[in-house]
């Protein structure tokens, strides 16, 4: 049983950094990282070396691995977290190669939707690599990025008019500010629906949920898919009782009817069942702190 314990210990420990690396990561959204040139903390490159990548592989807490910024030839922006990595043929034998641990292009002028993401793509000598459709191309097809070794020299470069940043100290501005700590009294008043949420949809969707009720208990907001990023409308009004909503997400072809009422002792949690084309289910979303 001790060893039991231990174990299960020692998994959870082993996923909290990979969750941490995962958050900070997830914190440059397009709105951050189309505004880093020229702020204190990035560098324009042409090439980033192996050197550059041992220097700067702690902007994300936890990660061993740089941030990069590429603005793309088709004019979009690209987050990459790298490292430099080597793949044995044999005894004598090792190949060096950029280790993408994870990439995601975000659609032009949209906060968080994503044209192309991937993880753990490995850019061998001469590849290249297109991060507008988040694919390894041959030279005919142009690309953004391609890995060279001349010799001694092992260097990413960019290609064409692709541009290429290296963050070297996380941005203030990536970190989510924290809304004001939730105090629920006794009686229950409409803003505390307001803030957060990170809402699970019949097991089958996830996104971030914002919330804000006015004063006549009309419900705005925004719903953010965990799927592509898309972002979407939410409208709706406070019920009786007056911890219950409904809200709706307006999706481009149908909407999304949600009946729910929020947890009167804390306030962290709301709950309900949804409606979209005659299909009924289950949802539920726990308040998060930004």
């Amino acid at each position: 049983m001790h060893r039991l314990f231990f174990l299960a210990g020692s998994v959870l420990m082993a996923a909290i950094p990979q969750q941490l690396r995962s958050e900070a990561f997830d914190y440059y959204i397009n709105p951050v990282i189309s505004r880093v040139a020229g702020k204190e903390g990035v560098q324009e490159i042409k090439q980033l070396t192996p050197a550059l990548i041992a220097d700067n592989d702690r902007v994300i807490p936890e990660a061993s691995a740089a941030l990069i910024v590429i603005y793309t030839n088709d004019s979009r922006y690209s987050k990459l977290l790298v490292r430099s990595a080597f793949r044995k043929v044999d005894a004598d034998h090792k190949v060096p190669m950029l280790l993408i641990e994870r990439f995601v292009t975000y659609k032009e002028g949209q906060e968080r939707t994503i044209t192309a993401s991937g993880q753990d793509v490995n850019l061998f000598p001469g590849f290249r690599f297109n991060l507008d459709i988040g694919q390894v191309v041959p030279a005919e097809l142009g690309g953004d990025l391609r890995f060279v070794v001349d010799g001694d020299k092992v260097y990413t470069e960019t290609l064409g008019k692709a541009k290429m940043y290296l963050l070297t100290k996380p941005l203030p501005d990536a970190i989510p500010k924290k809304g004001p700590k939730l105090q629920v009294g006794e009686t229950f008043e409409p803003r505390y629906f307001n803030g957060t949420y990170k809402l699970y949809d019949d097991g089958r969707r996830s996104g971030k949920l914002v919330l804000q009720v006015g004063e006549a208990g009309e419900v705005t907001g925004a719903y953010y898919s965990d799927k592509d990023g898309a972002k979407y409308e939410v409208h709706g009004k406070l019920g009786s009782p007056v911890y219950s909503i409904q809200f709706t997400i307006k999706f481009p072809r149908s909407e999304q009817v949600f009946q729910g009422w929020l947890f009167t002792g804390d306030g962290k949690a709301l709950c309900g069942s949804s409606r979209i084309q005659d299909r009924e289910a289950g949802f539920y979303a726990v308040r998060t702190e930004e």
